[in-house]
């Protein structure tokens, strides 16, 4: 009688959380993180095609949110929205910013925009800071990669609250993703829509298996990241107190990745 009489409080209890990934967040405060996005993209890790010219390899500003998980930027295996089919393709963020703002309007879904300015080589960082909110403890983002038809690397809904708490540091790798809605195999390929339109995918050393694709690699068991993210969280004596930026030549932060 005890142990059903704790199990109906228990369920009792579970019933009355809100439904999503967030739901466990019970953070009382804001917490602020310094994200810092690393292009790995280089000759050495990725030889096949590399862009050397018009445009070289390189990549589009950082765009991203801290949301609900009412709201989602981009997702695997769904159809991209508008906004980030401009951005993924030319880099454009008019209509992504645009449907971020009205979701943030309708739904309450959304806390904050944060950006980092682009990086001019394929290797290099560049780094902002966010604000997350215990209602709004989800972080996405997106990262064009240039040249190419409709490529763009990112991070979909990753929680930054565990229970009561922020975690101090995260390090994500990431790698490519088609945003299915240009056709073009090659990072110089011409414009070409995908009609009907696909939904978003990971591009492998696989897939799409075929020759011309320029992350091609058969050899390989998986590719190596392409980029990586750090997000840490930025302690209170720290606020105000931002650390200055570098982003060194593409030469001396080339980052040498062994390709087997």
């Amino acid at each position: 009688k005890v142990i059903w009489t704790v199990l109906v409080t228990i369920l009792g209890y579970a019933s009355s959380l809100p439904v999503g990934d967030d739901s466990i967040c019970t953070a009382e405060e804001l917490a602020k993180y310094r994200i810092t996005f690393i292009g790995k993209w280089s000759q050495t890790a990725f030889p096949k095609q590399y862009p050397l010219y018009r445009p070289p390899a390189q990549w589009s500003s950082l765009l991203g949110v801290t949301h609900s998980s009412d709201y989602s930027m981009w997702k695997k295996n769904e159809y991209a929205s508008n906004g980030v089919r401009d951005f993924a393709e030319k880099g454009e963020a008019w209509v992504l910013m645009k449907e971020i703002e009205e979701a943030g309007e309708k739904i309450q879904s959304v806390h904050g925009i944060f950006s980092a300015p682009a990086i001019t080589s394929g290797t290099g960082q560049t780094s902002t800071e966010l604000e997350a909110h215990p209602r709004h403890p989800l972080v996405s983002f997106v990262v064009r990669i240039v040249p190419s038809p409709d490529w763009f690397v990112g991070i979909d809904s990753l929680n930054l609250c565990e229970g009561d708490r922020w975690m101090d540091e995260v390090s994500v790798d990431l790698y490519p993703y088609d945003a299915g809605t240009d056709s073009g195999f090659t990072f110089s390929s011409p414009n070409f829509a995908t009609i009907p339109q696909e939904t978003v995918q990971e591009i492998t050393c696989s897939s799409p298996s075929h020759p011309a694709n320029s992350f091609y690699y058969p050899k390989l068991k998986i590719l190596p990241p392409i980029a990586q993210v750090t997000m840490v969280k930025i302690k209170k004596s720290q606020l105000g107190l931002s650390a200055p930026f570098i982003n060194p030549p593409a030469k001396s932060n080339e980052i040498i990745d062994s390709v087997s």
